[in-house]
């Protein structure tokens, strides 16, 4: 377990590097040549360095033990760096249209030479970064947020490559903002799930794959069990669930008997 954290983490950082080098090169590129869609394609991996280096550093804090002080562990923190990336990113995309509204309305020249050749090294440094988050991307949700960032930073940079050669072959520079809008409702769309379901996690929703009715006419087939109140059912992590219930028994019993009666709801719930 803890080589395969070393692993994660190393990862972390080659896609941080990785990332950091195409994000100075698209700025650049983006104010030489003119390109609304390759700066909000910088932004939105400047976004991602900042994401994969919350990701990173959520992971080190997740991996310390519980105490007296954080009796449930650091968990948390990759829930909440997920949580943080999120608003990010949502608030770049809405940033970008309102700058692509701007472009409409006022098109200008762009170097396609700039964009294409600044698209295709986007694609090679993201598409670089994807295979090697790929294999930890089902680990939680914060690795899966950051794992997501980065094929949409490659579908971007496909999407500034077939904005250049439009604008090369056609000479349509009002390709430029439409190309930013549709990278910017792409962020947004992908984004807002991952908003959602950290959100759900932080306010200790329930966890919507799991029917509480269900829980409860299973506990009620124990047979000493009356009924089930006061229910609560939450999750600390995207792996870990929670869940706590007063059990009405049906008669008296010694301390020791119900011992064994909540074992065995364990044992039932856990089966399920």
């Amino acid at each position: 377990m803890s080589h395969n954290h070393e692993h994660t983490g190393r990862n972390l950082v080659l896609t941080v590097i990785l990332n950091g080098v195409i994000t100075i090169g698209q700025f650049t590129g983006g104010i030489i040549s003119g390109s609304l869609a390759l700066i909000s394609d910088a932004l939105h991996n400047l976004s991602d360095v900042i994401s994969v280096v919350l990701a990173y550093l959520a992971h080190r804090i997740g991996l310390r033990p519980q105490n007296a002080k954080s009796t449930f562990g650091y968990k948390r923190a990759e829930i909440l760096a997920a949580f943080i990336n999120a608003i990010s990113l949502i608030a770049i995309s809405v940033y970008l249209m309102v700058e692509a509204g701007k472009r409409f309305l006022n098109p200008k020249e762009v170097d396609y030479i700039w964009m294409l050749g600044l698209g295709i090294l986007g694609v090679f440094a993201n598409g670089l970064s994807v295979l090697i988050l790929h294999g930890n991307k089902e680990e939680n949700l914060n690795i899966r947020a950051a794992y997501l960032h980065l094929i949409g930073d490659a579908m971007t940079s496909v999407a500034v490559i077939a904005g250049a050669v439009c604008i090369w072959l056609f000479q349509i520079y009002w390709i430029d903002p439409l190309v930013t809008v549709l990278i910017s409702v792409y962020i947004f769309v992908h984004t807002f799930k991952i908003l959602k379901e950290s959100v759900g996690i932080l306010m200790q929703f329930a966890p919507a794959a799991i029917d509480q009715n269900a829980i409860v006419s299973l506990l009620q087939e124990i047979p000493e069990i009356k009924s089930v109140h006061h229910i609560h059912l939450w999750q600390l992590d995207d792996d870990k669930v929670y869940f706590e219930a007063h059990l009405v028994l049906n008669s008296n019993h010694p301390v020791s008997e119900t011992h064994h009666i909540t074992e065995n709801a364990k044992q039932l719930l856990n089966n399920r």
